[in-house]
């Protein structure tokens, strides 16, 4: 009934339909730009962390480089927690 009224007379219905319709489309753009914008917000975040944690990397690498065993009667000890240490080196003929 209201296909064949929209039909006949025409004008109010199908205007009010577009009107509606172009009303959605412009509301579903909108929700796909504020996706978009979060989806590369998270990429560059991630880009960033990533990057950073390469860095620390590097920095870690250079430092295990730099800390060898040291040549002048010093032996290494870690604390395991309590009372526990743990030496390392002391058995080593120099």
């Amino acid at each position: 009934m209201v296909k064949e009224f929209a039909t006949r007379h025409g004008s109010a219905l199908r205007s009010l339909a577009m009107l509606v319709g172009l009303l959605a489309t412009v509301a579903a753009m909108v929700v796909g730009a504020v996706l978009a914008v979060v989806a590369a917000a998270t990429v560059a975040v991630i880009a960033i962390m990533a990057s950073a944690l390469l860095g620390f990397t590097g920095l870690a690498l250079r430092a295990r480089r730099t800390a060898r065993a040291r040549a002048d009667g010093v032996i290494e000890a870690r604390h395991l927690g309590g009372h526990h240490w743990v030496a390392y080196g002391w058995n080593e003929s120099r």
